[in-house]
């Protein structure tokens, strides 16, 4: 069986949001630095050809905040991402480090190659000759895709692993369904967010009159030309996603559906002016129009990688793992053995706990339930069940995954069952001391019935349409 671990107790704040506030601001910074390298490539070719005697400019200027950006706040956040992540879902990194140690490495050389080119180029390009500082720009800016390519990859395999489910091929599961539309979209953002910094950086350019700035953000603008293929890779991408999880982006989740239609709205909005007013009318963007399409930009990548982590529900891995960090082939076992039977780790509250059962009860909660929601804050469990009565709450917990279908099956005993109730009881009822609890076998039977017949898999529904299943 494997390891149980903790989840780290963020208060009122749900961990996996914290993880996904961390991840956001990493992917657009990191995607920021991919477009950004493209940008200075092409700039530095208008200038060395003589097709815009501002790009010079543009280009040392650009890079330097390229470059704080990137190499310092992505590096941080990065790290950032490991650290939440083993906080929160130890299982699920625990499979993508053991299942793609090699990519990760790999990956991590091409970081290492960005670094050193990016470095030589900020140090040294104003003594090399222009042919020189271009081939550290094109070096720069392949590691920085060749990074996006590698962690796109294992990001994409969580949500559609493919023929990797039966082969265990690694190259299954890198190139696996959604591999290629994620990549290529992917791309396209990047360009986009370095256009659009690109714009805000030409208006902090001293001694720059209008004309000048106008010439410069119409040849940033140029990065946004690929927008026009976001809707036939967008569909792309949903035509690649399982049945299922497109269900939950199309209207089945009324959460992941808003932020979907954020995503898209924003990407309309962009698109939109970047359509009409850079490049047909050729308009001068100032800066805090520029900075409001870029902030309107960040809302359409959290959306958007709020629909990715959130449309592989019930699982943060399919197949895999489950979105609980519990991997699918266990709970019919952890049925008869208990879910915390091996957990050792005390909860926070503990000495509040008024009996074993609440205690019990505290433990599940954090085994199974904690990644997504919190006990009374974002999330709250206690929110969600308060109209429950405690056979309904029962009844709705033991049948989890028919309750709600994005939802992993309960992993637990009977009795580990009913402690949980007990324990949202007692919150609900103010964590009253003493809180009597009496164990009724009828019950606990009952209990054992209706998990009997929700069955140890996912929902028929997360299974639709799929050649295989657990």
């Amino acid at each position: 069986m494997s390891s149980v671990f903790p989840v780290n107790d963020y208060g009122p704040l749900m961990p996996g949001l914290v993880m996904a506030g961390v991840a956001i601001l990493h992917v657009f910074l990191a995607q920021f630095a991919v477009g950004g390298g493209f940008l200075l490539c092409y700039f530095q070719w208008l200038a060395m050809t003589g097709r815009n005697e501002y790009a010079r400019r543009f280009v040392e200027g650009f890079f330097k905040i390229l470059l704080m950006i990137s190499f310092v706040m992505g590096a941080l956040t990065g790290v950032g991402i490991w650290f939440t992540s083993i906080q929160i879902s130890a299982a699920t990194i625990g499979e993508m480090v053991f299942n793609f140690h090699w990519i990760w490495a790999t990956e991590w050389t091409f970081f290492c190659l960005e670094i050193v080119a990016g470095y030589c180029f900020y140090r040294y390009h104003q003594r090399l000759s222009d042919r020189t500082s271009l081939t550290l720009l094109v070096l720069y800016t392949f590691a920085a895709w060749m990074s996006l390519f590698w962690i796109n990859g294992i990001l994409s395999w969580q949500l559609t692993p493919g023929d990797w489910v039966q082969s265990r091929e690694l190259i299954d599961g890198f190139f696996n369904p959604s591999f290629w539309p994620s990549l290529f979209f992917r791309t396209v953002v990047c360009l986009t967010l370095a256009s659009l910094v690109g714009c805000v950086v030409v208006n902090l350019i001293p001694d720059l009159d209008r004309d000048a700035q106008r010439s410069l953000i119409n040849r940033a603008a140029h990065l946004m030309l690929p927008m026009l293929l976001m809707p036939a890779l967008g569909a792309w991408f949903l035509w690649a996603m399982p049945a299922d999880s497109r269900s939950w982006v199309l209207g089945g989740s009324p959460a992941m559906m808003m932020f979907f239609m954020i995503s898209v709205g924003a990407s309309v909005a962009i698109g939109g002016y970047a359509l009409l007013g850079l490049w047909l009318q050729r308009l001068y963007i100032n800066g805090a129009t520029a900075t409001l399409l870029l902030l309107l930009a960040f809302g359409a990548t959290a959306g958007g990688e709020f629909v990715r982590e959130g449309s592989r529900k019930p699982y943060s891995i399919r197949y895999v793992v489950y979105s609980s960090g519990i991997i699918p082939e266990e709970v019919g076992r952890l049925r008869e053995i208990g879910s915390v039977t091996n957990d050792p780790y005390p909860v926070t509250n503990e000495p509040d706990c008024p009996n074993p059962t609440v205690l019990l009860g505290a433990k599940v909660f954090r085994r199974q339930c904690a990644v997504c929601h919190t006990m009374e804050g974002t999330n709250g469990v206690a929110h969600l069940t308060q109209t429950w009565d405690l056979s309904q709450m029962r009844l709705n917990i033991a049948k989890l995954q028919q309750t709600k279908p994005y939802m992993p099956p309960f992993s637990g005993t009977p009795q580990e069952l009913d402690a949980l109730v007990h324990y949202i009881r007692w919150v609900l009822d103010d964590r009253p001391s003493p809180f009597d609890y009496q164990r009724d076998d009828a019950v606990l039977a009952q209990i054992q019935i209706w998990l009997d017949e929700a069955g140890t898999e996912a929902s028929s529904l997360a299974l639709a349409g799929e050649e295989w299943s657990p």
